[in-house]
């Protein structure tokens, strides 16, 4: 009588054991779920992402703006008139270099006079920054205007 009812356990704790080995792993409906899940959020987060690398971008641009705000106050301060540049990446007069920036390399100092200047820079053509472009607005009296493009 024992050896039967031990045939019986074997038998049973074997069924068991087939219907664990058929419920392992995820069913191709779960798969596809997962994808679709994770497809949405991708198409969520990308253009977030892409918005914020471009505002760090952006940072380079107005330290670089910040640089020449600063030095155009002191050569004021010595000369009375604010400096005026072309497109350049080093401007020897206010001591700013551009070169060693990685998306915004060049930059230009126009509309001086003794209220202020406009001071403006674009991330380098064909590159991540290509177009961004940040201008600063200097004035001799109150604080500066930023203009900003590109971000987006």
């Amino acid at each position: 009588m024992k050896v039967s009812q031990v045939e019986k356990n074997v038998k049973k704790n074997k069924k068991k054991g087939e219907k664990d080995m058929k419920r392992k792993g995820f069913t191709l409906v779960e798969l596809v779920i997962v994808i679709v899940i994770v497809g949405i959020l991708s198409i969520v987060a990308v253009p977030i992402y892409r918005g914020y690398t471009r505002k760090a971008m952006a940072t380079e641009a107005k330290s670089l703006l910040g640089s020449i705000q600063i030095a155009e106050k002191v050569y004021y301060a010595a000369n009375s008139v604010y400096f005026t540049t072309a497109a350049t990446a080093y401007a020897e007069d206010l001591d700013v270099d551009a070169r060693a920036n990685k998306y915004f390399k060049t930059f230009t100092i126009s509309s001086t006079d003794t209220s202020g200047f406009t001071a403006s820079t674009a991330g380098e053509t064909g590159g991540a920054a290509a177009n961004i472009s940040i201008t600063l607005k200097g004035l001799t009296n109150g604080s500066p205007e930023w203009v900003e493009s590109g971000l987006q």
